[in-house]
């Protein structure tokens, strides 16, 4: 007998295969498409790899950009999508393989996607009606073998059913609500391609709200009196029991009472608290750390997760689970850490405890445990071995006591008014130890002082201060808050997010909704509200819940959303008119501004980033009269910002690159900040021997280089 194993990825395959075989496996293959052969007892296996997805959801037949359209079907991804031409090779060795086969089982990750990724192969591929399937939360070998004896006989159809609903449901959104929008603003005579989606108009909403809350927001002055008083041993800061006045002349009336005068301390109080350890991680927990700690977006931290994963060093992180089952066996985790130096100490603690009992939260998943290391060791680059050790730390943390926490509540006496300073410190450190140094706590201790003690006036102040309008979203914190109001997916919030930024509806770090993000918002709530309403977005996330449960049929669900889009859609045909005008109207604004980059210092114009044959530009607006042009890097994102250099006061730009900090780079090629000195210009290029080196200019600053570039890539800096 023959079997057929199929995984999501290359490395999983390679991993099952190395874990089943009774010998070695024998790779097989060509043109970078591998597979494995082994053997198991008396069955042959043949382990194969997708890349992912192999099919994607497309029209039966195109009609152009004609809505609505439902009359869809999954169809390979390499001919609905170009840039997935390289899936096209993996899909063919599947059809060629599962013909030799006998038995099939699905090994892809046990989670909504990786179900519908197995299922699709299966049934469009492998032509069969169903296979075995494996569970399993790393990639270890003792659970990989678990997995494999104690596969199911059939698929996980819950899951693949619910999965392929939302792959329907997100495609039915998409691409209808995707073609209104992009038709109602051609009707205004531009052709731009707009887009919004199931969960993007939703979250684009909840950026746009808090957006124009800040907008809205009128600072309210207030006042705060801070006293500084010495005490036998050492100095207090306090402030006036009220805290925040409003009425300056009551701030006023008590300062010139105070002012000068020394108190006596009325009260200290001291109340001690214990801070139980963390919860396991659960993905979202993971990305909100993970930003915390190092500033790595959610996405960048899924990703990272997804390999450590894939690497076999930690459980699969896609899992919304806050609990460690005691079958993962923590002693035997700890003990493959220690061999770590770095964590033998700390390890070795914990494994003398009599009981290891994790601080589980309440939050569960069916597929899959909390994020937890396995305790294999293997060399990581930095950002990786980040994630790794903010992973590995929340594991030993949680297995921790309490630490202990003293806050210390000094009342101060001065004619009559009351003034208190506090304090807060560990006085136990418990779980802080395991979880450094990402247990940031604050740690403010007061001198000693006792009831009674003279205090010498040293300084009073009276603060002016204002309120502050509500923070923008993070991205970590927009993550929390999606999950929060069951709006997406643990594996699609991130993307939704990035989404968001790609389109153009969204900006910075702290998250600003554009002008064009905002227009898109108020434009469908004046015409078409569904579109943008969370209650509508988390109704269908709560039928997906009951298709994966089998409470509800998939054809009932997508029937229904059929049913609310068509209603949308005859909103938008029949206000097609107006909401295009402002969407135009919305987008000339949106446009102009971003590509506004400053004044041209040879005329009065205005000088814009615009797109030539040969890329982007900076051109003045009274061209041809003004024929200023400045090149733009070829390559990374270009961003307008108020700001001029300060040598030749002429507009800076911020150019952003993968994996890069951004760089503000002044747009004159010849600003004397950019000029170098040399002595190499004009000679022989000492790397290929025949060419001359000569300056080059760059938005970036002056660089010598030989003259036979791209052939001879030599690059040489001057003295700045």
């Amino acid at each position: 007998m023959t079997e057929l194993i199929i995984t999501e990825k290359p490395k999983s395959a390679q991993k099952i295969a190395e874990a089943l075989a009774d010998g070695k496996p024998l790779k097989k293959g060509a043109k970078g498409v591998y597979y494995y052969e082994i053997t198991r007892g008396n069955t042959d296996i043949i382990v194969a790899c997708a890349v992912g997805h192999l099919f994607g959801i497309a029209e039966k037949e195109k009609k152009g950009m004609k809505y609505p359209v439902f009359d869809v079907e999954w169809k390979p991804l390499y001919e609905v999508n170009k840039d997935a031409a390289f899936s096209k090779k993996y899909f063919d060795t599947i059809k060629k393989l599962s013909r030799e086969a006998d038995g099939f089982v699905v090994g892809c990750d046990y989670d909504v996607e990786g179900s519908v990724i197995g299922m699709n192969i299966i049934k469009l591929i492998c032509k069969q009606k169903d296979a075995k399937r494996m569970k399993f939360s790393t990639l270890t070998k003792p659970d990989l073998v678990k997995a494999y004896e104690n596969a199911s006989e059939s698929l996980d159809w819950g899951q693949a059913i619910a999965g392929e609903t939302r792959h329907y449901l997100d495609y039915y959104y998409g691409i209808n609500l995707s073609r209104a929008l992009t038709a109602s603003i051609k009707k205004a005579g531009m052709f731009k391609i707009l887009s919004i989606g199931r969960v993007q108009g939703p979250a684009l909403k909840i950026i746009v709200d808090r957006e124009k809350e800040i907008a809205a927001f009128k600072p309210v002055k207030y006042w705060q009196l801070e006293l500084m008083g010495k005490v036998k041993n050492g100095q207090l800061t306090a402030l006036h029991k009220t805290d925040k006045f409003w009425d300056k002349k009551e701030a006023d009336r008590i300062y010139k009472k105070v002012k000068g005068k020394d108190g006596k301390i009325s009260d200290v109080r001291k109340k001690e608290f214990k801070q139980q350890a963390p919860y396991p991680f659960d993905l979202t927990t993971l990305q909100t750390e993970a930003y915390r700690c190092f500033g790595i977006s959610p996405k960048a931290t899924l990703s990272i997760a997804q390999d450590l994963y894939t690497a076999g060093l930690i459980s699969y992180p896609r899992t919304s689970s806050q609990q460690l089952p005691a079958s993962i066996g923590y002693d035997k985790i700890l003990m493959e850490l220690q061999k770590n130096s770095i964590y033998k100490e700390l390890c070795a603690e914990l494994l003398r405890k009599p009981q290891l009992s994790p601080n589980n939260g309440k939050k569960t998943d069916p597929a899959h445990p909390s994020i937890f290391p396995t305790g294999i060791k293997a060399k990581l680059e930095e950002r990786n071995y980040k994630i790794y050790d903010l992973i590995v730390k929340r594991f030993m943390a949680t297995f921790s006591e309490a630490a202990t926490r003293e806050t210390v509540s000094v009342t101060i006496d001065v004619a009559d008014e009351l003034f208190i300073a506090s304090g807060t410190r560990t006085t136990f450190d418990g779980w802080h130890k395991y979880y450094a140094p990402y247990a940031r706590m604050k740690e403010e201790e007061l001198p000693a002082a006792e009831t009674g003690e003279n205090v010498k006036q040293e300084k009073l102040s009276k603060n002016e201060l204002e309120t502050k309008a509500p923070p923008r979203y993070t991205p970590a914190s927009i993550i929390r808050e999606l999950e929060k109001r069951n709006l997406g997916t643990k594996s699609t919030r991130a993307e939704v997010i990035d989404t968001l930024y790609r389109r153009g509806y969204a900006t910075d770090k702290a998250i600003k909704a554009t002008d064009l993000g905002i227009k898109i918002v108020e434009t469908l709530q004046k015409h078409v509200p569904t579109v943008i309403d969370e209650e509508l977005t988390r109704h269908f996330e709560l039928e997906m819940e009951e298709v994966m449960e089998s409470k509800k049929e998939e054809k009932v669900v997508l029937e229904e959303a059929k049913e609310v889009l068509v209603a949308i859609l005859d909103k938008f045909k029949k206000e097609e008119k107006q909401l295009g005008s402002e969407l135009f109207e919305a987008t000339k604004e949106s446009e102009t501004k971003e590509n506004t980059v400053g004044k041209c210092l040879n005329c009065e114009g205005t000088l814009m980033i615009k797109r030539g044959k040969f890329g982007k530009f900076i051109a003045c607006t009274n061209y041809p009269e003004c024929k200023v042009t400045f090149k733009l890097p070829s390559n990374g994102l270009v961003k307008t910002t108020d700001k001029i250099c300060e040598q030749c006061s002429h507009p800076k730009i911020l150019v952003i690159k993968k994996r890069r900090k951004p760089q503000e780079a002044c747009i004159n090629l010849d600003c004397p900040a950019k000029r170098i000195k040399t002595d190499k210009e004009n000679t022989k290029c000492g790397k290929c021997g025949e060419g001359t080196l000569v300056l080059r200019k760059s938005v970036y600053g002056q660089f010598i280089a030989c003259d036979r570039f791209p052939k001879c890539r030599n690059i040489l800096k001057g003295e700045g």
